[in-house]
C-alpha cells in the first residue's frame, strides 16, 4: 500500500504532522509526530475508541494516567488503554518530540479539525468538546498544571 502524504498543522503551539495516515492502514492505526512546548498539554481526558501510545523522542514528559504520575524521557515508551483517564504535561526547558500511535485509526482528524477551527482551550471549549465528541474523546478535569 502506498503511503499518503503527510499532514502538519498546528495547534495551541503543538505541532502535529501525521505521519502514518489512517487511510494508509486500512483504518487499524494512524502515527502522529507531535512537538510540543515547554509547560504544555491537555486537559484530563479519556479516549473511549483508541489506545494511545507515547514513544519519547526528545524532551520530557510528565503523565497522570488514573491517579498515577510518572515521568518519561528520551526513548522511553508507554501505553494508555482506550477507557483509560489520563493526561500530560511537557517538563523542563526543551520541547518534547514524541510519537503517538493510536490504533484504531482517525484520531488525527481531531488535531486538523483543532486547527483549522483556530479552537482554543478553554475559552473555545464548548466547540472543542462538540468535535472531541465526534472522534470518541471526553474531557474528564483540568491540564496537570492546573493541578
Amino acid at each position: 500500500m502506498t503511503r499518503k502524504s503527510q499532514v502538519d498543522v498546528e495547534w495551541l503551539g503543538v505541532r502535529y504532522k501525521t505521519i502514518l495516515p489512517t487511510s494508509s492502514t486500512n483504518g487499524s492505526m494512524c502515527i502522529i509526530e507531535s512537538i510540543a512546548p515547554p509547560d504544555s498539554g491537555p486537559p484530563r481526558h479519556v479516549h473511549e475508541a483508541e489506545d494511545e501510545t507515547f514513544v519519547i523522542l526528545s524532551g520530557e514528559l510528565e503523565i497522570w494516567l488514573e491517579g498515577r504520575q510518572f515521568f518519561m524521557g528520551p526513548g522511553e515508551a508507554t501505553m494508555v488503554p482506550r477507557g483509560a483517564e489520563h493526561t500530560f504535561r511537557v517538563i523542563g526547558k526543551n520541547p518534547c518530540r514524541k510519537y503517538l500511535i493510536l490504533s484504531p485509526g482517525g484520531f488525527e482528524g481531531f488535531f486538523a479539525e483543532m486547527a483549522a477551527g483556530k479552537c482554543r482551550i478553554p475559552e473555545d471549549m464548548a466547540k472543542v468538546e462538540d468535535a472531541a465528541a465526534r472522534y470518541n474523546l471526553r474531557f474528564t478535569g483540568p491540564p496537570l498544571h492546573a493541578f
